[in-house]
């Protein structure tokens, strides 16, 4: 009896998170957050909530909001372009 070659268990993860994963706009951004604003940021602020196209995004520090609002425009963009759709019309950054 032969039994099948052992998997990658970061195979197996990686279809399990998948598939348990939210599938609403929050989700996805937070999916996308990293890629979109880069390492620094993504360390500083995250995601915490969407509410008809308003993303709130939680910041370590009030600094790190207020150059988020300054920077909000450009975020929106590159945040509807990497969903595929319009679905983020503002950033409301707050800080912790």
């Amino acid at each position: 009896m032969s039994r099948p070659a052992p998997r990658q268990l970061t195979d197996a993860m990686s279809r399990l998170t998948s598939r348990l994963s939210p599938a609403g706009t929050l989700a996805r951004v937070q999916e996308l957050w990293p890629g979109v604003v880069g390492p620094t940021i993504a360390a500083s602020a995250r995601p915490t909530a969407e509410r008809e196209g308003v993303l709130s995004v939680l910041c370590e520090a009030a600094v790190w909001a207020q150059e988020l609002d300054m920077m909000g425009g450009d975020i929106v963009e590159r945040l509807n372009a990497a969903l595929g759709t319009e679905a983020i019309r503002e950033l409301r950054c707050t800080s912790a």
